[in-house]
């Protein structure tokens, strides 16, 4: 875009080709869009710029000056968004949104603003400064968000102080560690927020298979600021908008950044190529992670401090990097300490499943089994026993891989494989300090699992997970690892499993009809079905048009009575232990899924993606 702008202007005799030059090389030193940057140097108006894009891109013009927009209008978008991609609604007919944009072609904007508003965009082209004086003036200046976390402050100042920015030359001081602040109009990067076809390219570019990597270069082009602002960013607009985890994908055309909100990948930003590999760098370098190492996994952590609105908050991210054809893949899991929700009365237990299962970890011995795919909050659940547990008098040991979160109280450790430190190994250390719980993070194999029955079987209360589809089909699972049916029996005293499904957004919930027999047919009686009213989210801007805000635990807690340890041991299959088990009371997944529904807390669909009758 910015070459093309260039030539036309010189074409035009709007601009020498020395003004050209001078803009060029204002922009490769302090950023910016070219025509933003020819109006700062006072070498042409914006104005004429203005009318030069709307005939190079065939879109009509604005002037905002001349607007008083609607208040309803202005808060379809919220300031972030309007600062982040440089554009401001403007009016609402319909269902479309005629928006002012400095850039008409940054279609990851449009189409975010899109999701987020639910109405079709029609572009219109303004100034980037008339755009930034009517956010200040609609929405009354501009949030601020801190980040004062020391690495990543002293990387930006380096980067700054490189590109000229802090008033230093490039072989001059770097500045005092200490805390950066960015405006939000600084750190919200994206592709409409910088102009990244006018940035060097012989630092970007994309390296081949065939080529020597210069890691001295790369890592160079990774504290970059554009390359920081856009990671800050990532991580800001991540915990912003509720994201478990952060997917960074490269193809070999494309180069795309995914959030997982709950429990569903968002696709959020397509940046160019060229910022690929120092992006895919600046994660490594914060996770302490090895830049050269790019044939195997690697695994590391990020943790910063960040202020958003007034307030002080930790993140911390689960770094996993993975070698795909055409780069790696990094995968941030968020780990919200505020999240972590350690009353289990608030888990969505149902009250006898509730009952039943702190019964069960309040025993002195014995095991208690979670169960349920990966991130089906097995970890909270198992926190809130913890901490339900956690007296000054109770030895409490972990074996975890990961320490998700930092317990106090509790000794928790993390896993070494590299080093031989693996679930066994830990466990037999475990056994000889002395300790009331245990809990083992996962029971993989059958050492593991050998060890940690023998430990439930002599005095220890041992908690832990596996991966299983239900409640019954964990007694098998056990017994085709090898452990003997009479063990398994002797040493569990309840299995739990479970799912997360989405909650209804309570902004936008409204009922809707679901025919009787649709009802019956996913376990409703005939009786029941009749009298069931069932919801769903219209979509708003809380929920980010999805219609669902957070998730709620689907539990069947399945206790080891006598009969089931009789069933056990004679080897019964899980189909067996299940109709016992129902006998017996136990809630099933799909029965919990069918309260929430008769509760109006989630949908038909949710429940029947995640449950089976």
């Amino acid at each position: 875009m910015s070459s093309k702008l260039g030539e036309i202007l010189v074409r035009e005799n709007l601009v020498t080709p020395q003004q050209l030059r001078e803009a060029l090389e204002y922009q490769r030193t302090s950023g910016g869009r070219l025509g933003a940057n020819l109006v700062k140097l006072g070498i042409i108006s914006d104005d004429v710029i203005t009318a030069i894009l709307s005939r190079q891109y065939g879109v009509p013009s604005i002037n905002l000056d001349l607007f008083q927009i609607e208040d309803a209008v202005i808060k379809l978008i919220s300031q972030e968004v309007a600062l982040k991609y440089t554009v401001l609604p403007v009016s609402k007919v319909g269902a479309t949104l005629t928006l002012a944009m400095a850039d008409p072609t940054n279609v990851f904007a449009m189409d975010d603003i899109k999701f987020m508003t639910g109405f079709n965009v029609q572009p219109v082209i303004a100034s980037e400064a008339s755009i930034q004086m009517s956010v200040g003036k609609y929405y009354g200046g501009s949030n601020q968000i801190d980040i004062f976390d020391a690495a990543i402050a002293f990387e930006t100042e380096k980067a700054g102080s490189r590109n000229g920015k802090n008033g230093h030359s490039k072989n001059g001081s770097k500045g005092a560690k200490g805390p950066q602040k960015l405006s939000a109009a600084d750190l919200d990067v994206s592709l409409g927020s910088f102009d990244f076809e006018s940035q060097e390219t012989e630092e970007f570019e994309v390296v081949q298979d065939n080529e020597e990597i210069d890691l001295a270069t790369l890592a160079r082009a990774s504290e970059d600021a554009p390359v920081v602002r856009l990671v800050n960013v990532l991580m800001v607009d991540s915990l912003r908008r509720g994201a478990s985890d952060i997917h960074v994908e490269p193809y070999e055309k494309d180069f795309r950044i995914r959030f997982r909100i709950d429990g569903v990948l968002y696709d959020v930003m397509h940046p160019p190529m060229k910022m690929r590999d120092p992006l895919i760098s600046r994660l490594k370098i914060m996770a302490k992670l090895d830049i050269s190492e790019k044939r195997l996994p690697q695994d590391g952590r990020i943790k910063i401090k960040v202020k958003i609105d007034a307030r002080s908050r930790e993140l911390d991210f689960r770094v996993s990097t993975l070698p795909t054809l055409f780069g790696e893949k990094v995968v941030l899991r968020l780990l919200d300490k505020d999240k972590l929700m350690l009353d289990m009365s608030k888990l969505g237990f149902e009250p006898e499943s509730l009952e039943m299962f702190q019964r069960n970890i309040s025993n002195p011995y014995g095991m208690v089994l979670v169960t349920g795919p990966t991130g089906s909050g097995k970890t909270n659940t198992l926190y809130s026993a913890l901490q339900t547990l956690n007296t000054p008098e109770t030895n409490i040991m972990t074996a975890e891989d990961p320490v998700e979160f930092n317990l106090e109280g509790i000794n928790q450790v993390q896993m070494k494989e590299q080093i031989g430190l693996n679930f066994a190994a830990a466990l037999r250390s475990f056994l000889r300090q002395d300790p009331n719980i245990i809990l083992v993070g996962e029971i993989r194999d059958f050492e593991t699992a050998e060890i940690a029955i023998k430990a439930a079987l002599t005095g220890h209360l041992v908690l832990s997970t596996l991966h299983t589809n239900d409640a019954p089909s964990t007694i098998s699972r056990l017994v085709n690892m090898g452990i003997e049916p009479f063990l398994v029996a002797t040493s569990v005293n309840i299995i739990q499993a479970q799912r997360l499904i989405r909650r209804i957004c309570v902004d936008c919930k409204e009922e809707v009809h679901f025919p009787v027999e649709g009802l019956v047919e996913i376990g409703f009686s005939a009786e029941e079905a009749a009298k069931i009213k069932t919801y769903k989210g219209k979509g708003c801007e809380i929920c980010l048009n999805t219609g669902f805000k957070g998730r709620v635990g689907l539990y069947e807690v399945m206790e080891i009575t006598d009969e089931l340890r009789e069933l056990i041991i004679i080897g019964a299959s899980a189909i067996e232990l299940r109709r016992k088990a129902i006998e017996l009371g136990m809630i099933t997944l799909r029965q919990s899924g069918l309260t929430k529904l008769r509760d109006g807390i989630t949908t038909v669909e949710e429940v029947v993606k995640e449950t089976v009758l």
